[in-house]
């Protein structure tokens, strides 16, 4: 049996309401989930209301019908929910640190300088980037290309093309995603900060 204490009865109604709320996501009848995660009707319904207790295998079957993990439904709150960002007026950049999946980093920052003018300060590493502008418009230097981003567009490409991002008319601020070559490659060079830097992201 998964055991909760008393102490855990916060843990044990979150799970619950996780359970119930990715069916409903889903689109699923108790019926429904019940039949893919081989468990009675109504010993769903009692799981979900609180009625019964949750074992452990219940729990792995419900996650893996679910598209979950069981570290997913019991995971609670442990970072800081607020954060502060890292201002870097040289640059006319704000930044946050977002969490991600293993491999992926995601920063959301503020941007008010364009692109380096000078292509020799234009980035080339092996990874891939993506970026979506949440508000503003962003400038992307892709080689030899210009991208001019309004805010709701979003640009995927390979980091071993030459690049450069920064904010055209005033402010931007974007999403930017990178897997873990191109977030190695911006903390690997020298005198760089991390990804999202003025000079590329």
């Amino acid at each position: 049996m998964l055991r909760m204490t008393q102490d855990d009865g916060g843990l044990d109604v979150l799970v619950r309401k996780r359970i119930r709320a990715l069916r409903v996501a889903h689109g699923w009848s108790l019926e429904e989930l019940s039949e893919r995660a081989h468990l009675s009707q109504s010993s769903l319904s009692r799981i979900e209301n609180g009625r019964r207790r949750l074992s452990l295998d219940q729990l792995v079957a419900l996650a893996r019908a679910l598209d979950t993990t069981v570290d997913r439904l019991v995971e609670t709150a442990t970072e800081d929910v607020v954060t502060s960002p890292v201002i870097d007026a040289v640059h006319g950049r704000m930044s946050w640190a977002v969490r991600a999946e293993p491999g992926l980093s995601v920063v959301r920052q503020r941007m008010t300088a364009p692109p380096p003018a000078d292509p020799a300060r234009m980035r080339a590493h092996p990874g891939r980037e993506w970026l979506v502008v949440l508000s503003g418009t962003a400038l992307l230097l892709l080689g030899d290309r210009r991208f001019r981003l309004e805010a709701n567009q979003a640009a995927e490409f390979p980091t071993m093309m030459p690049h450069a991002i920064g904010a055209e008319a005033g402010p931007c601020e974007i999403l930017g995603i990178f897997d873990w070559e191109a977030s190695r490659g911006h903390r690997g060079d020298a005198g760089v900060g991390s990804p999202g830097e003025a000079a590329g992201v």
